[in-house]
């Protein structure tokens, strides 16, 4: 037998063992697939009418969910960099775990812009007839989405198959494909940003600091999902990680937080120091316009979240005790996810060019399928680690070793 299909075999064995618990987790996000399954069935039934989006606001919660997406695949460049490049030991145990979370955030981004075009047949449509390569934004984040994804599969793939032998993997071999990645994650979450920044017609977002604003809180809220994600596995698997660790990802958290504060407190001043009518979708984030005011109670519940985190993680004694780094970091991720999605995506659809105000809220149809997405990342990211965690830890070998 070939020592993939060996991995194949082992790992589908691994993946469907496990406590009371691990099949209680994994039942419910079966169940909640299988709804998401049936909303999306409802969509394509019906077309695009059975969401909350329109013509004058054409992107919405599927966008907003593939944005922050975007950002967390982006933040395992934060583990990759200190371990492989620095050979720093402390993160070599997170790393998998943060390449792991990649794979299944970009995974949830691919599956959102489908939906969000409507079917697969229009991804295929916009692939093989109107992909404007290199003409077009859009093309240029499909490509690097997907090269992303095919770098976060395969160094990590050729790592654990040679430990899955017994073998120590090549550096020669992997290290040339994680320098390429730590540039190729930059790469990703910018070109996302420039994708908006390229549409004049949107004022608010053409602004020079959103592409650093991206990074920047990707480089917080990713890593804080991340803590989180290991202080579960640390509660309930056999794979140690250290409290050192933790605690250098939890400094990486806490500097990125402050750079994205300290920009998110910029764009406030430059939007209403002197306001213009450019600054009107600003205003209608934070204040509401014209008596419509859906987005005001999430932008200032993500600016006080935000705010309250970042102080949290500053405070060197709050940073230090885990279940109050635990609960800043779910914060963070909370307020970024508000931050990145209702607080970016909808507001540049409002007011519109014309200055027509459409309000958006997404249908339970949406929220079946986007639920639906999240629940596969969960179920993909849960399999990969559960795998790669039996590997590591020699629990899982070939039998010719």
């Amino acid at each position: 037998m070939s020592i993939f299909k060996q991995m194949i075999t082992g790992g589908l064995k691994e993946a469907s063992s496990g406590s009371r618990a691990y099949h209680i987790w994994m039942g419910s996000l079966t169940l909640i697939m299988l709804i998401g399954v049936f909303c999306y069935y409802v969509q394509l039934d019906k077309g695009l009418i059975v969401t909350g989006m329109s013509d004058r606001v054409s992107w919405g919660l599927y966008i907003s969910n593939f944005t922050f997406l975007v950002g967390v695949a982006a933040a395992a460049v934060m583990l990759v960099l200190p371990a492989y490049i620095f050979q720093d030991m402390d993160f070599s145990k997170a790393v998998l775990i943060g390449e792991g979370l990649a794979v299944s955030a970009l995974v949830m981004c691919l599956s959102f812009v489908i939906v969000d075009l409507g079917g697969p047949q229009d991804a295929w449509h916009m692939l093989t007839s109107s992909f404007n390569f290199p003409n077009s934004m859009l093309s240029w984040d499909v490509i690097v989405l997907n090269g992303y994804l095919f770098i976060n599969i395969t160094i990590p793939l050729y790592i654990l198959a040679m430990r899955f032998q017994g073998k120590v993997p090549d550096k020669r071999i992997y290290i040339p494909g994680v320098m390429i990645s730590v540039l190729w994650a930059l790469g990703i979450h910018l070109v996302t940003a420039f994708l908006y920044q390229g549409l004049p017609a949107r004022p608010y977002w053409n602004t020079a600091l959103l592409g650093p604003r991206f990074l920047a809180s990707a480089f917080a809220g990713g890593p804080a999902l991340i803590i989180i994600v290991l202080s579960v596995i640390r509660n309930y698997s056999d794979y140690s990680i250290e409290d050192k660790t933790i605690r250098k990802i939890a400094l990486i958290v806490t500097g990125a937080a402050q750079i994205n504060l300290i920009m998110l407190f910029s764009e406030i001043f430059k939007e209403f120091y002197f306001p213009t009518h450019h600054a009107e979708s600003a205003i209608y984030l934070f204040f509401g316009l014209k008596g419509h005011n859906a987005l005001v109670p999430w932008l200032w519940t993500s600016v006080v979240l935000n705010v309250l985190a970042t102080l949290m993680l500053s405070l060197h004694r709050t940073r230090n005790n885990f279940r109050l780094l635990y609960f800043a970091c779910g914060l963070l991720f909370f307020a970024i996810w508000i931050e990145k999605g209702f607080g970016l995506i909808i507001p540049g659809f409002i007011p519109g060019p014309w200055g027509k105000i459409v309000e958006y809220t997404p249908t339970g149809i949406e929220i079946g399928v986007t639920l639906g997405i999240w629940a596969l990342g969960c179920f993909l990211f849960t399999v990969l680690a559960r795998v790669g965690i039996a590997i590591e830890t020699g629990r899982l070998r070939s039998r010719s070793t």
